[in-house]
């Protein structure tokens, strides 16, 4: 992979990373049933990405990956539940936006869990992003949807800076490839007991989203991002990824009319380039935390 291929890579991993709020609400199932699908659906392909890679190496799993991969599969479903609540209830915008808040909870809890210092590219960091999610809130309302639905992405944003930082304390002994898998066995298994029930009643259009949110946003795109890593530096990746919430705007507003407000927007703007002016300022950018920090 050469270093223009890889850059668009990235960007198409980022494109697609971006959709999963789109897909998210083009499918009416419950946030439980979308997650289990869209798990199963990443199982599947991450299995035959796995089959006809030759540079995918297994592990033999000791208790202590067990125990971490346990862990990060549960710390994603409820990453994504939260999510696709946010999407449900806020709308794509307000859920992406508010996902994005999770570099500054990193920040946060890297110096609480691992005692390190925060430097002052950090604070500005978290402090950017908290003016940004108090401008993206249009008011202070728990009986509004569009608070109750940043409240679940801010809490989506949590849960997935905590799996980010729980990858980051393992070993690294697992590939990428085999991570992913594991953890999205995980998640499927939790949501079973509440998708099962209603897995009769999903539409078959539904199981298109669902596909295409398994396949293209989850599976595809992880590898595009790991490979990615090989030729581009990690930095650099760090940046285009900050496209993320504006791919998934944008396509919000083409296809259901989500025009965000200029208050929004400038929410949004802060969030983004706090995201961008970390990631250059940062010296360098672990790449174990890039992995796995890269999508609702």
């Amino acid at each position: 992979m050469t270093p223009r291929s890889a850059l668009g890579a990235l960007h198409i991993g980022a494109l697609m990373f971006g959709l999963t709020g789109v897909f998210g609400k083009l499918a009416v199932a419950a946030p439980a049933i979308i997650v289990f699908g869209r798990a199963s659906f990443a199982v599947l392909a991450l299995v035959v990405f796995a089959s006809l890679s030759r540079n995918n190496r297994w592990q033999r799993l000791q208790a202590q990956d067990w125990r971490r991969l346990l862990g990060s599969g549960l710390l994603l479903a409820g990453h994504w539940v939260s999510f696709f609540l946010a999407v449900k209830v806020g709308g794509v915008a307000v859920a992406t936006l508010g996902f994005a808040s999770f570099p500054a909870f990193t920040v946060i809890l890297e110096g609480v869990i691992f005692r390190e210092r925060i430097r002052l590219n950090e604070m500005l960091l978290v402090l950017l992003v908290s003016i940004g999610l108090v401008l993206v809130t249009p008011e202070f309302d728990l009986a509004s949807q569009a608070t109750t639905g940043l409240l679940w992405a801010v809490l989506s944003g949590l849960l997935f800076s905590l799996l980010s930082l729980n990858n980051r304390a393992g070993s690294g002994r697992i590939s990428a490839v085999q991570a992913a898998l594991c953890q999205n066995l995980v998640v499927a298994a939790c949501l079973l007991p509440w998708a099962g029930p209603g897995l009769g009643e999903v539409r078959a259009l539904d199981w298109l989203w669902l596909a295409l949110l398994g396949v293209f946003c989850t599976a595809v795109a992880h590898s595009l991002f790991v490979a990615s890593l090989a030729v581009i530096k990690a930095r650099t990746a760090a940046v285009v990824f900050a496209m993320e919430p504006v791919y998934g705007i944008t396509a919000a507003w083409l296809l259901f009319g989500e025009s965000p407000s200029a208050r929004m927007l400038l929410g949004g703007v802060l969030i983004i380039v706090a995201i961008v002016l970390s990631s250059l300022l940062s010296g360098a950018p672990r790449r174990k935390n890039l992995e796995v920090a890269a999508a609702p």
